[in-house]
């Protein structure tokens, strides 16, 4: 019910108010001499015409109280663009927190060396040698110990860095007693001289005549 309606349903409950006087004052004038219950009834109808205009009216209060559109409250812009960059910035820590441990993962991966089988050697009778490459074991007898040694230092004596020239602090050796020697002496006047080893074997080595007096000189002196 709109507001034109709701003045109708005023106008017309006030029309009824004046009938209904009207009528009580024609009933009156033709029970001039009643008793007093009728000027009750005309008290009693009286009433109850107030209090429906007072009912009406307040019904129409009401209606057009709960006629009346409530407004949403507004969006505050500034949570929401708060909230829009604080998202914004997760997402962002999230990116970059992944792209570090992409590129620690690939430092890692460049600094870290290739692991390959180790050697191990060991010594399960006094006449044999195991050497182990990974899980496959080899099972060396002296001549072969032999070759081994003879193979391994005729390499070492090309790579660099060379064998130290002092001897080093810890060195653990098997000294040679009296070993067998050859001499032979070269075209250019050096000697070729060469010891027998009980464990490098023939171990050869070449003196110039200079040198050779200095080791005369060393192995003399008291």
């Amino acid at each position: 019910m709109n507001l034109h309606d709701q003045l109708g349903a005023l106008e017309a409950a006030v029309d009824q108010l004046l009938v209904a006087a009207t009528s009580h004052a024609a009933c009156t004038a033709e029970a001039a001499n009643a008793d007093y219950p009728v000027a009750d009834a005309t008290a009693d109808v009286a009433e109850t015409a107030v209090a429906s205009e007072a009912t009406t009216a307040e019904s129409v209060a009401a209606e057009s109280v709960a006629a009346e559109p409530v407004a949403p409250e507004p969006v505050a812009a500034e949570s929401v663009a708060a909230e829009s960059v604080a998202a914004e910035s997760v997402a962002a820590e999230s990116v970059a927190a992944e792209s570090t441990a992409a590129e620690s993962t690939a430092a890692e991966s460049a600094t870290a060396e290739p692991t390959g089988p180790t050697l191990n050697l060991a010594r399960p009778s006094q006449n044999a040698i195991t050497m182990t490459i990974g899980d496959q074991t080899v099972t060396l007898h002296p001549l072969q110990v032999g070759q081994m040694i003879e193979e391994l230092s005729n390499a070492r004596a090309s790579m660099e860095p060379e064998v130290p020239p002092g001897i080093p602090g810890g060195w653990r050796f098997v000294s040679t007693k009296n070993p067998v020697m050859a001499v032979q002496k070269q075209p250019n006047g050096d000697r070729l001289l060469v010891l027998r080893h009980t464990g490098h074997g023939w171990v050869p080595f070449t003196f110039s005549p200079q040198t050779v007096v200095e080791m005369y000189m060393l192995l003399t002196q008291r």
